[in-house]
């Protein structure tokens, strides 16, 4: 389906409000839609690099920072624990609920304590320091 997403249109047609609310539910499969998560932005300054990852009502126990071969992963969680027959049927659910995670590659000579991290008002916030790479020191064997 060959559709122009930038524009819309709006007219007296009765299904039109409901034109724009069920668009991007019925046009994009869900794990399209999951690339919206974790948005983050990468700036830097002259000690640091500094990642911002939006989290919104991520619990801080929901939220595991691993780096392993000079790759910084955040895995995250969210679940939303609500009974539908208390609360009423779903009509659309477009909050996420599930597991996902980000990969940042970082370097090798990165090391677990030159990354701090912090969590406020929904977004993660990683400072990672730059790390001079390690020379790599040829060791030559006499000859006699």
């Amino acid at each position: 389906m060959n559709k122009n997403y930038a524009v819309s249109t709006h007219n007296n047609d009765s299904f039109d409000l409901w034109d724009p609310f069920f668009e991007d539910f019925f046009d994009f499969p869900r794990e399209i839609r999951r690339n919206d998560l974790m948005k983050a932005d990468v700036r830097e300054d002259e000690k640091q690099y500094h990642i911002d990852i939006d989290l919104p009502s991520i619990k801080k126990d929901n939220i595991k920072i691993e780096l392993n071969d000079g790759y910084l992963t955040i895995h995250a969680e969210e679940y939303h624990h609500d009974d539908e027959k208390k609360n009423g049927k779903y009509i659309r659910r477009e909050r996420f609920a599930g597991k996902f995670s980000r990969s940042f590659y970082v370097g090798e000579d990165v090391q677990e304590n030159d990354i701090t991290a912090n969590l406020a008002d929904g977004v993660l916030t990683l400072n990672i320091n730059k790390v001079e790479p390690k020379k790599e020191t040829k060791k030559y064997i006499a000859i006699n």
